[in-house]
């Protein structure tokens, strides 16, 4: 037994820091288009040849990016999810994190306190983060939603309303309406936020099929009867249980009969013994929310069973996240 791991556990944040820092400076991408040398990538990033070493000696120690005979070449990972432009790129996310390393140290009053000290930024409307943070999480929900797209035969689905709550970007609706041309969807979400779903969906070509609705989840009126899918994405972490209970109770009236609703979130095991990503997320949500957490099979299996969804599975994703269906 040697101390590597623990080493590896405390110097974590190097990995953000560094990650980040190539993301911003578009290294994956420069590589990701042949420049392979040191000293070619830092006139391309124009950034310090020093600089330029340093990045790409840490990339190569996460394995994210290979050396060969003094190239670099992005390993598969890299290539897939850190270069600029494509779809499931997490380049900005990375970026973006970078900006959240030094957060972290108010996690012991956190922990003292049983929450953030401060009102959080999840729980705030006019703010400008969300300009950057809801485009840059999108990328995690674009295999998630098509994988929800299939488990549903979205497709050839024909004539469907779809309520996305919380709906971020609009990145489910986006994919959704792209699968199905016969489809509508609503997104309700603070006003901000809808401004920027209605900007992006509009330069896609679906402005005419995409509409929102500006409020609070809490209080909004989700109508009776009026939709076919509802979809509820990465909010329930951010809730707390009563919460949570309430909304899934107001979609179950939102749906019309048959309807569907699909969840997406970080799902505990009921035991709490994994998985890694869902367990260590919990930490996050004591710091930024005041009720939210991560959580387990049985507890989305109670709410839904008592808002009325009397069928409820679980399907696994690509990403960190679980999808839960409930009819």
């Amino acid at each position: 037994m040697t101390p590597d791991r623990i080493l590896q556990l405390i110097f974590g944040y190097w990995a953000t820091g560094i990650v980040g820092t190539a993301a911003r400076h578009s290294l994956f991408t420069h590589i990701e288009a042949g420049v392979r040398t040191p000293g070619e990538l830092a006139t391309r990033a124009g950034i310090s040849l020093r600089g330029t070493q340093a990045l790409l000696d840490g990339l190569v120690g996460l394995d994210l990016v290979e050396v060969r005979d003094g190239a670099y070449h992005n390993g598969a990972e890299a290539s897939a999810y850190l270069v600029d432009g494509r779809p499931t790129s997490l380049s900005a996310f990375a970026a973006l994190k970078l900006g959240h390393v030094g957060s972290i140290a108010g996690l012991p009053d956190a922990v003292l306190a049983g929450g953030p000290a401060t009102v959080p930024t999840v729980e705030v409307a006019d703010n400008p983060h969300w300009e950057n943070l809801v485009q840059a999480i999108a990328a995690q929900s674009v295999p998630v939603a098509a994988i929800a797209a299939e488990i549903l035969r979205l497709p050839e689905a024909g004539d469907i309303s779809i309520l996305d709550v919380g709906g971020g970007s609009g990145v489910y609706s986006g994919v959704w309406l792209d699968l199905n041309p016969r489809a509508r969807a609503v997104q309700l979400d603070w006003a901000p936020i809808n401004a920027i779903a209605r900007r992006l969906l509009a330069e896609r070509g679906f402005g005419d099929r995409f509409e929102c609705i500006d409020g609070d989840l809490h209080t909004a009126d989700f109508g009776t009867g009026r939709f076919d899918i509802a979809v509820y994405s990465h909010i329930a972490h951010q809730e707390g249980p009563e919460d949570n209970m309430a909304i899934f109770a107001r979609l179950r009236s939102a749906l019309r009969p048959g309807g569907t609703l699909v969840v997406n979130d970080y799902v505990v095991d009921d035991d709490r013994g994994g998985p890694p990503f869902a367990l260590t997320f919990a930490g996050e949500m004591l710091l930024k929310s005041r009720q939210g957490g991560t959580w387990r099979r049985s507890d989305y299996q109670e709410w839904l069973a008592k808002a009325g969804f009397d069928e409820v599975t679980f399907h696994p994703t690509p990403s960190p996240a679980t999808v839960i269906i409930a009819r």
